[in-house]
């Protein structure tokens, strides 16, 4: 299983949304929330609804 690359959440095998970019990184979100966010340039750790919240 691997992590959410937004919130850090487990996604299970066969689930979620991966994403590929040009230079060769795998960003794997949870759902489209997350993909969202992130697509929007939001900062993970002000949010209180992600694991990675300080």
């Amino acid at each position: 299983m691997a992590a959410c690359s937004f919130c850090g959440k487990e996604v299970p095998a066969g689930e979620g949304l991966i994403l590929f970019k040009r230079e060769g990184t795998v960003m794997r979100y949870c759902s489209k929330k997350c993909e969202k966010n992130a697509a929007l340039g939001r900062n993970q750790t002000k949010l209180k609804w992600t694991k990675k919240a300080a």
